[in-house]
């Protein structure tokens, strides 16, 4: 199983181990591309301040992470499960996974990056702040960029097996599977139910649709549960508790799509 992650906006400060080592990240298809966003980001940065914050989307109270940017090839290192925080992976709580679970988040779990790409989150890498949502002034939409490459390199890593898919538009714009591995792909909508004058109301959630995601992924990883297909994760999801909904696709090449419904949002 793959399971498909976007990373977070805010990271924690980077690590006391050894700096940046590209050839060690997972996906070494991804090598030459990685190199460019990060020539570009290091050189951007480096060069005029104001204007990297205008490209990064960055107001004046958060300049420092320019400078953060900078080290990127000096700065110390930690593994890429110990940088992105936040609502999801809080939920997800990879430090306080026993060892088979943690073992399993190495092996299923993929964070795509707007530097990176994607990586594994036992590969160690700086904090930085890149967003897929970037327009570098060198090489265009980041969305855009990285599609190529990943379409020569995700499918490989997806192998024969289920892809659960929980990135938000902007890193899902990065890779979009196709043909035979799109419909053994499954994504996920957390819609947040609630009686209303005794009529049952759905909406769409935000925030708490983060950590809903967080506790699926925990909770797979917890089970050992591994399911094929996306119609074996629906019958996983359910013995785990959770009430979901599936719309096989409609025609071959599109994924499934499930929702997960909560009566609370916390």
């Amino acid at each position: 199983m793959l399971v498909l992650l976007p990373p977070s906006e805010g990271k924690a400060a980077s690590g006391r181990g050894a700096p940046l080592k590209p050839e060690s990240l997972s996906l070494p298809g991804l090598a030459g591309a990685r190199a460019a966003v990060l020539d570009e980001l290091v050189e951007l940065c480096a060069a005029d301040e104001d204007k990297a914050r205008e490209v990064l989307g960055l107001s004046d109270g958060l300049r420092g992470e320019i400078a953060k940017n900078v080290e990127l090839r000096t700065a110390g290192t930690r593994p890429a499960g110990e940088i992105y925080t936040g609502v999801l992976y809080d939920a997800l709580g990879l430090a306080t996974l026993e060892p088979d679970a943690r073992r399993r988040a190495r092996q299923w779990l993929l964070v795509f990056s707007g530097l990176w790409g994607a990586v594994r989150i036992g590969d160690r890498i700086p904090s930085y702040r890149c967003s897929m949502g970037v327009k570098l002034p060198g090489l265009g939409a980041l969305g855009a960029y990285w599609r190529e490459p990943m379409a020569a390199v995700l499918p490989q890593a997806a192998g024969d097996g289920l892809v659960l898919d929980l990135r938000s538009s902007a890193y899902a714009a990065a890779w979009k599977p196709k043909g035979e591995v799109a419909g053994r792909t499954a994504t996920v909508r957390v819609l947040h139910s609630q009686l209303v004058d005794g009529v049952e109301k759905r909406s769409v959630v935000s925030h708490f649709n983060k950590a809903t995601k967080g506790r699926i992924v925990r909770s797979l990883l917890e089970a050992g549960a591994a399911p094929k297909s996306p119609e074996a994760l629906v019958e996983a999801l359910r013995e785990l508790g959770f009430v979901v909904e599936a719309q096989a696709p409609v025609k071959a090449g599109k994924a499934w799509a499930l929702d997960v419904v909560v009566s609370e949002i916390h």
